[in-house]
């Protein structure tokens, strides 16, 4: 077994549970993870809320095939982590290193930006 990547030692719960339940294609799981009023921005779109952000991850975890591999987490402040993966599969490109930058907060995630890293 190999060691995690740099900083997955010390991930919040809350980032980890969402980015398994992601890469496993669980939206209700993965929605359970950001408060009621959390915003989600990818690929230059804005989602606001559970529901929305749910229809975003299974829509993103069906559109394409394609796998992850986490390479890096870092804690920018208290309540904000960024977490870089590769995303390898079949949409256009193939390849992609994405940043993943999250805000938390005792209740859950209150934001998630992701861009190319």
């Amino acid at each position: 077994m190999t060691a995690p990547p740099p900083g997955f030692a010390h991930l919040p719960k809350v980032v980890q549970t969402y980015l398994d339940a992601h890469a496993r294609g669980d939206a209700p799981a993965a929605a359970e993870c950001f408060t009621p009023a959390a915003v989600v921005i990818d690929d230059g779109s804005t989602y606001r809320g559970r529901e929305q952000i749910r229809d975003w991850v299974n829509r993103s975890s069906t559109e394409y095939t394609y796998t992850t591999t986490p390479t890096a987490a870092v804690q920018r402040g208290p309540n904000n982590w960024t977490v870089n993966q590769r995303v390898e599969g079949n949409f256009p490109g193939g390849i992609v290193d994405l940043a993943y930058r999250f805000t938390i907060d005792d209740a859950g995630i209150t934001a998630l930006d992701i861009n190319p890293a």
